[in-house]
């Protein structure tokens, strides 16, 4: 039976409260696309589609082109039939069906939302200002952080590095993220010095992994470091979308996958591969709103393994959410 549903759409603009700098450069709107479906019953289901171009994701264009073509009564065929090219249109269509067949909810539940900070990671600003922030987002409950790598001249980052090695509280665990952003020689720096952190028995912290030390290109390098250091690698650009997860586990990876659900596409098919294949798994934030990460945080639930902290934590660069939603939802 195909269910029909009337489907509304808003694009919407967040402005970060300070540019997030990586290595694909600064970072200052977050832009997306609000869905709404209605069934015949009423019922209501939300979904967000928060593409991000740059990381492998169709364009905010392309998502707005393909809504706009859209009828305003759809089916659940078209739903499914969203093609892989637009990877964040079919998580963000599909998660508004989920949401709508499963209850009638006129708007997201923030107390949803509150963090158990101890099984999120919280993202610090690259450079020297993760030596200022640390401390507030611990007193949060954070003991997982990720700072981002492969910005500044690695000598100074490295130098960062082991002051924050040094400042960090027993029992952290401290992720590095790379966006791709090293040379082949700077990960093998990386990873020798992660590695040296690592046999010192007076440090109480833990390394928990580099994530993405190389370009999407040179997986084969990335697979060779991956068993030549004790300090693991995670695929995130890599594994962007379905397709290049699938791509990546069959050339053989066995490590560890960011998933990041807002742009890796179809959420049923994504539930199978995990099923099928039980990868370790890191479920990561794209910057999405309150209703994309209702929707990410139930893949989590569902499909995390290991006890890995998800990369979650980034609610510090916004403004507050509940009364950002409510001028937005009043217009729809």
């Amino acid at each position: 039976m195909t269910n029909d549903y009337r489907f509304e759409f808003r694009p919407y603009q967040r402005k970060f409260l300070r540019s997030l700098t990586t290595n694909h450069g600064k970072w200052d709107i977050r832009e997306g696309i609000i869905l709404r479906l209605t069934d015949e019953s009423g019922k209501v289901g939300w979904g967000e589609i928060a593409p991000i171009s740059w990381f492998g994701s169709e364009t905010l264009e392309q998502a707005l082109d393909f809504c706009c073509q859209l009828p305003e009564e759809i089916t659940d065929k078209i739903i499914f039939s969203i093609p892989d090219k637009l990877p964040a249109c079919q998580f963000g269509f599909e998660s508004a069906q989920e949401w709508g067949s499963e209850a009638n909810i006129i708007t997201p539940n923030f107390s949803l939302l509150t963090p158990n900070s101890l099984f999120y990671s919280a993202l610090l600003p690259a450079g020297e200002a993760a030596l200022n922030q640390w401390e507030t987002l611990w007193e949060q409950g954070y003991h997982t952080f990720k700072w981002k790598i492969g910005v500044y001249a690695i000598a100074n980052e490295l130098e960062i590095f082991e002051s924050l090695i040094q400042t960090l509280p027993a029992f952290t665990k401290l992720r590095l993220d790379a966006n791709g952003g090293l040379s082949y020689d700077e990960a093998n720096l990386w990873l020798r010095t992660c590695d040296n952190f690592k046999a010192n028995p007076e440090l109480p912290l833990e390394i928990e992994f580099i994530e993405q030390p190389l370009p999407v290109e040179q997986f084969q390098q990335m697979l060779e470091l991956s068993t030549s250091y004790e300090t693991a690698i995670a695929l995130d650009e890599s594994v962007a979308t379905l397709g290049q997860l699938a791509s990546c586990y069959q050339q053989g990876w066995r490590g560890i996958f960011v998933i990041k659900p807002g742009i890796v596409g179809s959420p049923s098919r994504l539930r199978k591969f995990c099923h099928q294949h039980q990868i370790d798994t890191v479920f990561s934030s794209v910057f999405e709103t309150a209703i994309g990460r209702l929707a990410a945080l139930q893949l989590a639930a569902e499909l995390s393994r290991n006890n890995r902290a998800i990369g979650f934590g980034i609610d510090h660069f916004f403004e507050q959410e509940e009364t950002w939603f409510q001028s937005l939802w009043n217009d729809l």
